[in-house]
């Protein structure tokens, strides 16, 4: 019996936590690159902008609180991007020494542990916001409540933690090693087609 295939000869059936996890990816994809991009993008315009206006008008008093703001967008959505992306720090020399199926197990605990991380800093993250949000604290220029900077590095850990979660799921219902949900090996080329 065979398989449902489309016009390309792939399989078109597969599994629903394989569905899932697809779909949370790309939404995730969507988020992070949007995120880096519009972040990096508005972080150069508004520092330009800032150093013209210094030199022939007037500073922009908000700019500097701005752009603190847009740099720890780009740090946390970077965290999780890079996890999704396998590009996070681990020692490469040791796990290639080991065969496949020992760096299945290593990669899992790897995977395990950094969500357990991920996860912990979270909570850590999540007190640390409420505490700032009693304080009814406002920043100095824009005058916007201090609490709402800090909402993305509860979700800048938590997407990292979910990646690792992902990096779990792809190795338990793939038979090959994967590093990340979506980087099967070290020297595999990044696909960055479409941005």
């Amino acid at each position: 019996m065979h398989e449902p295939t489309d016009g390309a000869g792939e399989n078109t059936t597969e599994s629903p936590l394989k569905r899932v996890t697809t779909i949370l990816g790309k939404g995730l994809d969507f988020f992070e690159v949007g995120v880096l991009s519009l972040g990096v993008f508005g972080l150069a315009v508004l520092l330009i902008a800032n150093v013209v206006a210094r030199n022939f008008f007037r500073s922009i008093h908000w700019a500097e609180e701005v752009s603190a703001i847009l740099v720890l967008f780009i740090t946390f959505v970077g965290v999780s991007y890079a996890v999704r992306k396998a590009r996070h720090i681990r020692m490469g020399a040791i796990f290639d020494a080991f065969p496949p199926k020992a760096q299945k197990v290593m990669i899992m605990i790897i995977s395990t542990y950094g969500a357990v991380v991920m996860f912990y800093m979270t909570h850590i993250a999540w007190r640390y916001m409420m505490g700032a949000r009693m304080t009814q604290q406002v920043t100095p220029s824009l005058r916007i409540p201090y609490w709402m900077t800090l909402v993305i590095i509860v979700v800048g850990f938590f997407m990292s933690g979910v990646q690792y979660i992902r990096t779990i799921v792809k190795n338990i219902v793939e038979e090959d090693v994967w590093l990340s949900p979506e980087q099967q090996s070290e020297y595999e080329p990044e696909g960055t087609e479409g941005y």
